[in-house]
């Protein structure tokens, strides 16, 4: 087949039904690594799906346990074709989040695949079984379509992203030889935008800590005690207000970033426009800069009392989990020891700094001007039409670090998302128009890898 032939046979895979019956099948696991899941359900995602479906494409597989305890299982397959060619690693997590069927809209359920339209619902669709399931069949047409796939290829398959990654970078180090590469090209994350080709270099780092107030046992007669006893809800907020202002501005002085360089700037300047408030974030900001290139706070969850049933108590404790999302020039080992003395300074001892037990994801930017970047910049513009969005590091968190840190290796991710896809909450999706241009822009660079022998200087 020719080129046009396999990437038009590519494009038809997503077009015609073929990917969405496999997608179905992926959905159908569930492979939950938080806490509705089952380690039988993550094995089972690799041993069923995974080692049979790249046994077909001449991949020697193997399935690993995870080096630390009780951690999830992992694989690693390789299909390798000559010892003088280029060899691409890339990744995909087959584990997701929790399914909450509960709040998912009628009609919809976490575990079936169901389309309306051109969306793809289920949990795991967007993040991140479409997205590697893509990738794979992309190279799937390729060795088909030329008989071989001009380069040598590795996957790495985790099943714990969704609890940080957990044990990924142990692993890693032991299996640095199996897995060394001369570039991570992987996919993961959302487009910037639904009609236009992203791609990024690295990834914002997530760490996630609580706040607690324990000021005595049980709750007290809000009359009675009302006036004496110290609220703890109302200290937490405080201190909650003393790390973050009215509109959500750092004042951890160490937790503004000194990254936001020119250069970084400049990369952020063009990006279109953002969905956001207008009078929140950084004010001398662009939105863009504030996601791609700031620090931010969330509080994800608080507690204390009963909501649902408020009694007129003064809780005795009240608890917050916070994650501050943070870039590159952030130092990850001073984020809570800077928090502590910020809490100490400002009056709030008595709130206790608890790290969280799920492990965190360090902060990476890989330069926009290496020649692989450039060179799948290429790829995806001729093979797609657009100029895709480049942006320094993705807004969210990825195990990035792993790739660069360990393995040492250039890494450029191409997300098959958008958005608006609903990940980790209800009624999660995919939508079919972005999974068939992903299976053309895939397919075209890794024939563009095969037909410029995995040299990153030009496009053929």
């Amino acid at each position: 087949m020719n080129r046009n032939a396999i990437i038009a046979a590519a494009s038809a895979y997503a077009r015609d039904g073929a990917l969405a019956g496999d997608l179905k099948r992926l959905v159908a696991h569930r492979s939950i690594s938080q806490s509705e899941g089952t380690p039988e359900a993550l094995m089972n995602y690799l041993a069923d799906e995974m080692v049979p479906m790249l046994a077909g494409l001449g991949y020697e597989s193997g399935i690993f346990a995870n080096p630390r305890e009780n951690g999830a299982p992992l694989l690693i397959a390789s299909r390798i074709e000559g010892d003088d060619l280029p060899t691409v690693l890339t990744y995909g997590h087959g584990d997701v989040c929790n399914g909450e069927a509960s709040r998912w809209r009628k009609g919809l359920e976490p575990f079936s695949l169901i389309i309306e339209g051109d969306k793809l619902f289920g949990r795991g669709t967007a993040d991140n079984k479409i997205q590697h399931l893509i990738n794979i069949k992309a190279l799937e047409h390729v060795i088909k379509g030329r008989g071989s796939l001009g380069f040598n290829s590795k996957i790495v398959i985790e099943m714990a992203e969704e609890t940080g990654s957990y044990g990924l970078r142990e692993f890693f180090a032991q299996q640095k030889e199996a897995l060394a590469a001369d570039v991570l090209i992987a996919s993961d994350g959302p487009r910037l935008t639904v009609d236009t080709p992203t791609m990024f270099m690295g990834s914002r780092g997530g760490l996630p800590f609580d706040l607690v107030v324990n000021l005595r046992d049980g709750d007290h007669h809000s009359g009675n005690f009302g006036g004496l006893l110290a609220d703890p809800v109302i200290i937490l907020s405080h201190a909650i207000a003393s790390i973050v202002d009215a509109r959500g501005q750092i004042q951890v002085p160490e937790w503004r970033p000194t990254s936001l360089t020119d250069d970084i700037r400049l990369a952020l300047k063009d990006l279109p426009p953002r969905r956001h408030d207008l009078d929140w974030g950084e004010t001398d900001l662009t939105p863009s800069e504030r996601v791609f290139g700031w620090n931010s706070l969330a509080v994800l969850a608080i507690s204390s009392g009963n909501i649902a049933a408020p009694q007129n108590a003064i809780a005795g404790s009240a608890r917050a989990r916070c994650q501050l999302r943070f870039v590159v020039g952030t130092d990850i080992d001073d984020i809570l020891p800077a928090l502590r003395r910020h809490l100490d300074a400002h009056g709030f001892s008595m709130v206790e700094v608890r790290e969280a037990k799920e492990e965190p994801f360090k902060a990476t930017r890989f330069p926009p001007d290496h020649p692989w970047v450039r060179f799948v910049e290429r790829s995806i513009a001729a093979s797609s039409g657009k100029s895709p969005h480049v942006l320094p590091n993705l807004a969210g968190s990825l195990p990035n670090d792993a790739f660069t840190d360990i393995l040492g290796l250039p890494t450029i991710w191409i997300p098959h998302s958008h958005a608006e896809c609903g990940q980790h909450g209800p009624n999660e999706h995919a939508l079919l128009s972005i999974a068939e241009e992903g299976m053309r822009v895939m397919t075209a660079l890794f024939l563009d890898i095969a037909d410029n022998g995995g040299k990153p200087d030009a496009i053929a």
